[in-house]
């Protein structure tokens, strides 16, 4: 099993404070190392880091945290949305953005020399910006020559679908991307909408909301044919800086103690599981 989405450490306290530059690495490691430990005892391989710049990235904790505890996590190049982008890419054109993300994804992120398997980024509720569309024009250039795979948090499936656009005429296409926080869009015709134009569909709040309702969509999106565009996970975690201690830190466990099994009460082979839970998060970010 994968878990494509999830925080292991993110900085959401104001901009200006940056309180990730001058977090504690032990105590982050830690407080996280354990809720991995539970993970890795349900069979969970692996987990997908999705904090980019902007919003705290910190490569060098993730990686202490995946080193101490034997366990791969899978780490971002990219940048977040408004007014989280950061002055200097702001400043830079396109070319630069992508040359950044290109030096990432090939030779490593800072000085950890691990490099980025993939590329987040993110997009204005109500539609993208132009510094938004530029990072997001600079990591479709990345991706054709990496094949990586751009993830975007949006809110909306008419912001998807400006996104999915933007991607194409940039020469890449929309397979090679993830529709992050899906379930967020209440027509569901826009989740078809965009599968249908060949996305990833991303359910990453389980265990927010009511397991039923989740359970629910999913059968939906199976019965519609995009069983292997769907991709399941949790948006949990979240040691943060900025907060004592790095404030609750929400575990990682409750899609495999509790949400699968319930898939399964609802008529899901395991033939299904595995392609929700292995298959498609490993074909997603692998390249």
């Amino acid at each position: 099993m994968i878990l494509p989405h999830e925080h292991l450490f993110v900085d959401l306290g104001p901009i200006e404070a940056a309180h990730y530059r001058t977090a504690d690495s032990a105590e982050a490691v830690a407080v996280m190392a354990p809720e991995v430990e539970k993970i890795k005892a349900q069979g969970v391989t692996a987990l997908v880091e999705c904090t980019p710049v902007g919003v705290g990235r910190r490569a060098d904790i993730d990686l202490a945290i995946s080193q101490v505890t034997n366990f791969p996590v899978v780490l971002p190049t990219g940048i977040y949305r408004e007014p989280w982008v950061p002055q200097w890419a702001r400043d830079a054109d396109e070319g630069a953005i992508a040359a950044w993300m290109m030096q990432e994804l090939t030779h490593g992120i800072e000085e950890t020399g691990i490099p980025a398997a993939w590329i987040k980024v993110s997009a204005s509720d109500d539609g993208l910006t132009e510094s938004e569309r530029k990072i997001l024009r600079a990591a479709a250039r990345a991706g054709v020559q990496t094949g990586a795979i751009i993830g975007s948090h949006t809110i909306r499936g008419s912001v998807v679908r400006e996104q999915l656009a933007v991607v194409e005429q940039a020469g890449y296409s929309a397979s090679r991307f993830i529709w992050i926080h899906t379930q967020v869009e209440p027509d569901f015709e826009l989740h078809l909408e965009m599968a249908r134009r060949g996305a990833w569909l991303e359910y990453d709040g389980i265990g927010g909301r009511a397991d039923e309702w989740y359970v629910e969509a999913v059968q939906r999106v199976l019965d519609a044919g995009f069983a292997k565009q769907l991709l399941l996970s949790q948006d949990r975690g979240w040691y943060d800086p900025s907060k004592l201690h790095g404030g609750d830190v929400l575990p990682f466990t409750h899609l495999a103690g509790e949400f699968l099994p319930k898939l399964r009460a609802a008529g899901c082979d395991e033939a299904m599981i595995a392609q929700l839970a292995q298959h498609n998060p490993f074909n997603a970010y692998a390249r």
